[in-house]
């Protein structure tokens, strides 16, 4: 063990507030008069049982996937400096994850039945998919902790855009630019990438947890600030529930803490069951739908196209060590026009961010006639798991771009 790491011991003592560690005991305690402010913290594991990855999850397989692709580090495509000369990554991953594509979970729905029996205060969200809002959550008690899709504005010069056209733009695959007059910056939603500033509004709401009298932790591990230290400010006095499936942070040292390890959507519901909510909680999930759908479908490939998908992906020349913005037998940098060709072969996910990102590391869009070059810099521990092949067991080689060059790893 390091001297950093931290030895948590479990409370096993008596409990002060509940009766005790179970389901049961923590619906006694919300339905009883001591119950009136529950603030919920909810993490990736929440929307992963809707079917949408964790991206940012560098032991994920849809991580380990984009990080043998072309980017200079997997984190890349959620970089403000890579996304203002390599758009078409981020796009190409916006176009899966806008909202519509996917359905609320029970647990999203669970927030809902707080919220609508004056229970809630506030659920903190470290997700961007905005299914809390799909789910009836009211934009008053959220906090979107990582920013959203709800949204978008210029890179530039700030200036909101239009959210009916920038769907409409990104469900076209079509790289949107600002509509102010000289400006012409790139737009993107009003999610916090990495290096940005957290939103103002989450420092201002942060402090009303200590007013909590029962916090709910959802999907989280509690590893990324300042989520890392949020369950920690919750008073004494009151019960934290962890519905996850392993420990999170430092829930489980205190005497009404309540480790509930296991699927959130399962958990979720024999709680509501023990609260007498569980036919509310399935009546108000069924009226949930994906948005959208009917817009969706018509997007969707025909499928006499799908056969292409395998020999386009069969026809990717492996990575040699190559100068940024030129291609490994010296022949010139293929045109945006014919990689859109490619990208148009193809729809699933895992296939069109494959095609999508080798795409922006060949075709510059906004700086044609000259390449990119990303200086070295110090790699992040997250940044050696990529390059050591240790987010993934498989034998298969990896690119790195260091100081403009592209280099080759392979994993153990």
């Amino acid at each position: 063990m390091d001297d950093n790491d931290e030895l948590l011991m479990l409370y096993d003592g008596p409990t002060t507030i509940l009766e005790g560690r179970d389901i049961a005991s923590v619906a006694k305690y919300m339905k009883s008069p001591q119950c009136k402010q529950v603030f919920v913290i909810l993490g990736a594991g929440v929307s992963t049982a809707a079917g949408i990855p964790d991206f940012r999850s560098p032991r994920t397989s849809k991580y380990a996937m984009l990080a043998k692709l072309n980017l200079p580090y997997p984190r890349a495509v959620f970089e403000l400096n890579y996304f203002r000369f390599h758009p078409t990554p981020f796009y190409t991953l916006a176009r899966e994850l806008y909202p519509g594509r996917y359905r609320p979970t029970l647990t999203h729905t669970f927030v809902k039945l707080l919220s609508d029996r004056d229970l809630l205060h506030t659920c903190f969200t470290q997700n961007i998919d905005t299914l809390e809002r799909q789910a009836g959550i009211p934009a008053e008690k959220l906090v979107e902790a990582n920013g959203s899709f709800a949204s978008q504005r210029c890179i530039d010069c700030k200036k909101e855009y239009d959210s009916a056209r920038m769907r409409e733009a990104i469900e076209k695959g079509e790289i949107v630019v600002c509509d102010k007059e000289s400006c012409g910056g790139l737009v993107k939603p009003d999610i916090v990438f990495f290096g940005e500033s957290m939103p103002e509004f989450l420092s201002q709401s942060i402090p009303k947890i200590g007013s909590a009298d029962l916090l709910f932790v959802i999907g989280t591990s509690l590893t990324v600030q300042p989520f890392a230290k949020l369950a920690s400010m919750a008073p004494e006095s009151c019960p934290r529930v962890l519905i996850n499936l392993d420990f999170a942070g430092d829930i489980g040292t205190r005497a009404d803490d309540v480790l509930l390890l296991g699927r959130c959507d399962t958990i979720v519901r024999d709680l509501c069951r023990e609260l007498g909510w569980e036919e509310t909680l399935d009546s108000e999930w069924a009226k949930t739908e994906i948005a959208g759908s009917a817009s969706l479908a018509a997007s969707a490939l025909p499928p006499e196209r799908a056969y292409r998908t395998k020999a386009l992906m069969d026809a990717v020349v492996p990575h040699e060590q190559v100068e940024m913005g030129s291609t490994s037998n010296g022949t010139s940098t293929p045109t945006a026009a014919g990689w859109q060709d490619k990208l148009d072969a193809v729809d699933s996910l895992s296939e069109r961010l494959r095609v999508a990102l080798e795409c922006s590391e060949k075709v510059v869009p906004l700086l044609e006639e000259a390449a990119i070059t990303f200086p070295a810099r110090t790699l992040s521990s997250e940044e050696i798991l990529f390059a050591s092949g240790a987010v993934d067991d498989s034998p298969h080689s990896a690119c790195y771009s260091i100081g403009g060059k592209v280099m080759r790893f392979f994993g153990i």
